[in-house]
């Protein structure tokens, strides 16, 4: 059952108990005025069978009851009436008490499930449902901050290594003004390279900051995905040469849709970088893309590498979430790029899934060719 079925079914508990509730008010009065009224034919009956002495303070009481019978008949309703109201507002007073204690136990975020009376088994089951959500979202929000406090130590401390290492090779060209052209072009190149690793760090730094503090707007234009596939592809080929890897294509020509194209490019991006850094050396990489039928095109992308544990795949979008949490931010990354990847993916209105079984990982985009991204479809 979807969270639109669950909504209307929690609805029509809840309308149903409130029927319930007036059915069951009815009842009692009409049940109230039908009893009184065996009461009285009983009473009269019986009265009957006896002879009276005009003495009798029974005899007095019955007579000054059935000459005010129209009063005592009224006063009996209006009590009976109120009794019975009182107990029927009293009991939604009662039942606002238990949710209202519910609702407390939820914000103190309490392990126990709620427990309200059988009467509020719908607004029970409800409210349970709100718990373990909210229960779900804080233990993935408190994973995914550790994670996030673990990656910037992490990152911290590998700054340190290219930073020092720049400032050692340049220390000794400087302080070695005789050495010689070889030597200085060497220490300059290593310099260079650690730099760089340095400037990559710090736009790591830079991904946490815009994804925790910014929301991904598109800006969509038409664009032949097939030609952009392919020009990220023929980007990479020096990264699978220097890995030992070898690329594979088979891509379907002139597709054309409506998207972001600088954020679809990082989605691919970061799907190439990450069958790379996670691929067993010499092997080969797989990237397709099919049409599919209701104008959906479907990306997939293949490597052979270690399986992945099913419980690491169900984690694997999430933010700050590494793969092997072992591996430095030399290798690692910084556990933002599928996270990202999920949510441009989603803002397209198309989805994003991995699979990992015997020793291959691939994941799997699909996109519609047609519609608005950014929009709700209309299925």
């Amino acid at each position: 059952m979807n969270k639109k079925e669950n909504g209307w079914t929690n609805r029509l508990g809840r309308k149903a108990a409130a029927r319930r509730l007036m059915l069951q008010y009815i009842a009692s009065l009409l049940g109230f005025v039908v009893v009184l009224a065996l009461a009285a034919v009983v009473g009269i009956s019986v009265c009957l069978r006896f002879t009276w002495q005009a003495d009798n303070i029974i005899y007095i009481l019955l007579k000054t009851i059935e000459y005010n019978l129209v009063w005592v008949s009224g006063f009996l309703c209006i009590v009976g009436w109120t009794i019975i109201t009182y107990n029927f507002i009293a009991k939604p007073l009662r039942y606002l008490d238990e949710v209202v204690d519910a609702a407390e136990s939820l914000i103190h975020e309490r392990e126990e499930p709620v427990r309200l009376s059988e009467a509020m088994r719908d607004v029970e089951n409800e409210l349970n449902l709100v718990r373990e959500k909210a229960l779900r979202n804080a233990m993935i929000a408190r994973e995914a901050e550790q994670r996030k406090n673990d990656l910037i130590v992490y990152l911290a401390h590998d700054l340190k290594t290219p930073l020092t290492s720049v400032i050692g090779y340049l220390t000794l060209i400087r302080d070695e003004p005789q050495i010689s052209p070889e030597l200085r072009e060497r220490y300059t190149g290593i310099a260079l390279d650690k730099a760089q690793r340095l400037e990559e760090l710090i736009n790591e730094f830079f991904d946490i900051t815009r994804f925790n503090l910014t929301t991904l707007v598109l800006e969509p234009e038409r664009r032949n995905l097939s030609r952009m596939l392919e020009q990220i592809i023929d980007e990479f080929r020096p990264v699978f040469a220097e890995k030992e890897l070898s690329i594979r294509t088979s891509i379907v020509p002139d597709v054309e849709i409506l998207c972001d194209p600088d954020k679809l490019e990082r989605v691919f991006d970061n799907l190439i970088r990450n069958a790379v850094s996670y691929s067993y050396e010499r092997t080969e990489i797989y990237f397709s893309m099919v049409k599919q039928i209701e104008d959906r095109v479907e990306i997939s992308i293949w490597n052979r590498g270690k399986t992945i544990p099913q419980e690491k795949l169900e984690h694997i979008f999430e933010q700050f979430f590494r793969l092997d949490s072992s591996r430095s931010t030399a290798t690692g990354g910084a556990g933002l790029g599928l996270a990202i990847a999920k949510e441009i993916v989603e803002l397209h209105g198309g989805t994003i899934r991995a699979e990992s079984a015997k020793e291959s990982v691939v994941f799997t985009v699909v996109l519609p060719a047609g519609q608005r991204p950014g929009l709700p479809s209309d299925d």
